[in-house]
């Protein structure tokens, strides 16, 4: 990819406000930024007034992968997802996989650097998260600067799709993901975000008319865990997902399954319900099995036995499209059956698809219609 001098980026959806402060409006955080400050993501900062990105032109990854790694299993299945990313998140989930590089510009602020995960939940002081207490921000360089017509080449020169905004929070990269997106489309790939759902709903709406298909990390049905384990809101994450069903975009939800924080049997129900009475009973919900990573290295990994009851309580309230992850050893878990006669249409392992007996959408035993998007529509 083509290199150049690092420059910020004017940044989309904010205000001005009075002595050179600003107001980000890009995600449901609002943070007021005083100026020589950035905002909870890391990414955004505040200059003399006016709002910038410092990663508007620089990804931090780019691999090509199999769409069924976001996790989508109803979008192109079988089809390769040109993915990207930059560093940089609007929440501070305690378990983050991919925390190395979600949280990489705060951690070179103000992480303290110790492994808090027998720390119950609830610890933190509510200023953990205040926009306002974030130190001036230093600008940095890190990653490979690129332009979008570059990436959406360098998509169709790979056979891939689609192109996916993943690994960390597409939200914070907006401005860069928006332009992408845009070119991939004219070009005929599809556009795909993997995504936690905190983002405010003017940004949603304009990007959601380029997007195919979002996977949408539902974490939990609790407030309170998502204010101390992620740093965020339930209800504008809720918001988000109705948006997304509303703009006609192909959604498939995931849910982290942790022991002793969001496992219980009521928020499972409370979940599945939301999906179905709220969604819709076609929309997939993806389990997944917990590993301890970051500040939670030490906390209990999810049991397989506590994913089959999820999956149960799935299908018991309703839902058609219940699916297990990271579980590569248990039968039938990234299956896809038909919902009436029960044959298994599409067999997965390990993110790959092995095989697909879809005809155009449908079942061939029983020429029943399968929810999903089988081919781009543009």
């Amino acid at each position: 990819m083509s290199r150049s001098p690092t420059h910020l980026q004017a940044a989309l959806y904010y205000e001005r406000l009075p002595d050179h402060f600003v107001r980000c409006t890009l995600c449901p955080h609002e943070c007021r930024i005083g100026p020589d400050h950035g905002g909870v993501c890391g990414v955004r900062i505040n200059r003399g007034g006016r709002l910038f990105t410092q990663v508007g032109d620089r990804v931090i990854a780019s691999e090509v992968d199999p769409i069924e790694k976001k996790p989508l299993f109803h979008f192109l299945p079988g089809s390769w997802t040109y993915s990207i990313a930059t560093v940089g998140c609007n929440l501070r989930c305690r378990f983050c996989q991919n925390w190395t590089i979600s949280q990489w510009p705060k951690l070179k602020k103000s992480m303290d650097g110790s492994n808090q995960a027998s720390l119950p939940v609830g610890d933190h002081p509510q200023d953990e998260w205040c926009p306002d207490a974030e130190p001036p921000a230093e600008e940095w360089r890190i990653g490979t600067t690129v332009v979008p017509s570059e990436m959406v080449s360098l998509a169709k020169q790979a056979g891939c799709t689609s192109i996916a905004y993943t690994y960390t929070e597409p939200t914070i990269f907006y401005e860069l993901a928006l332009a992408t997106a845009q070119q991939a489309s004219v070009a005929g790939l599809g556009n795909v975000f993997i995504t936690n759902g905190f983002i405010s709903l003017g940004p949603l709406r304009e990007i959601a008319s380029y997007l195919g298909a979002a996977n949408i990390d539902l974490k939990s049905f609790r407030n309170n865990y998502y204010k101390k384990v992620c740093g965020a809101r339930l209800a504008p994450i809720l918001a988000a997902i109705r948006e997304y069903k509303r703009q006609g975009v192909w959604i498939e939800l995931t849910t982290l399954l942790i022991p002793g924080l969001n496992d219980e049997e009521g928020e499972l129900r409370d979940i599945a319900r939301f999906i179905v009475t709220e969604l819709g009973e076609d929309v997939p919900w993806h389990i997944s099995r917990f590993f301890p990573a970051s500040k939670m290295e030490h906390w209990q990994e999810t049991s397989v036995q506590s994913l089959r009851r999820a999956r149960d309580i799935g299908r018991e309230e309703g839902l058609r499209y219940v699916y297990l992850g990271n579980v590569p050893h248990e039968e039938g878990a990234e299956d896809t059956n038909c919902p009436d006669c029960g044959a298994v249409l599409i067999r997965r392992r390990r993110f790959t698809v092995v095989e697909n007996r879809l005809r155009a959408g449908l079942c061939p035993d029983c020429n029943r219609l399968v929810a999903g998007r089988w081919a781009i529509s543009n």
